[in-house]
């Protein structure tokens, strides 16, 4: 009989499974919900509060608690109150404490690439539909994927790029670079 292999795609490998289950729910429920609701659900309104609701889960779980358990990554937004500028913030776990599970790796990265991908397919349906209501609803869920998807990809490199300083000045230096490059790209 064949034993699963760390790095599979199986839920049951996951370090923290009931978070990965959530983590997909709410990610495949927004997806499901607005399918339906193009298809079969004649009520708008309806489709768009439930879809929007799933949407919004989804942005919360994911930013807050299935980053940091799945992969040990953390992002938040920070406003200077005296100047009104704003810059992101990115944390990560400490590689040597924490442990990452390939699998739940592989299901958050695949995850979090692969829904802003279908959201801009489903975009092209609306257009082609010339359904510009239902096409509201997709550039709302495209513009909350694709915060998360870039803001903890930017995460990743940050905390790759913190993992190989080893020095306190190459540290100073790659934290200077990267808030620097950060800054710009996210005024």
């Amino acid at each position: 009989m064949d034993h699963p292999q760390q790095g599979e795609l199986n839920w049951r490998l996951s370090a923290h499974p009931i978070t990965l289950l959530c983590f997909l729910g709410f990610r495949v429920g927004s997806l499901l919900m607005y399918l339906f609701g193009l298809l079969f659900i004649g009520n708008f309104v309806l489709v768009f509060i439930l879809t929007l609701l799933l949407l919004s889960a989804d942005f919360y779980y994911l930013k807050n608690i299935a980053g940091r358990r799945l992969v040990g990554l953390r992002w938040w937004n920070e406003v200077n109150t005296a100047t009104g500028d704003s810059h992101w913030v990115f944390e990560s776990s400490d590689p040597n404490i924490r442990i990452i599970r390939a699998t739940d790796k592989r299901f958050f990265w695949l995850s979090l690439y692969i829904t802003p991908a279908l959201w801009i397919g489903l975009a092209f349906v609306a257009l082609f539909q010339a359904s510009l209501i239902w096409l509201s609803l997709v550039v709302i869920a495209l513009i909350l994927t694709i915060t998360n998807t870039v803001a903890f990809s930017r995460c990743d490199q940050f905390s790759q790029a913190s993992t190989f300083a080893n020095s306190a000045l190459s540290g100073r230096i790659a934290s200077s670079i990267t808030n620097g490059l950060l800054g710009r790209l996210f005024k």
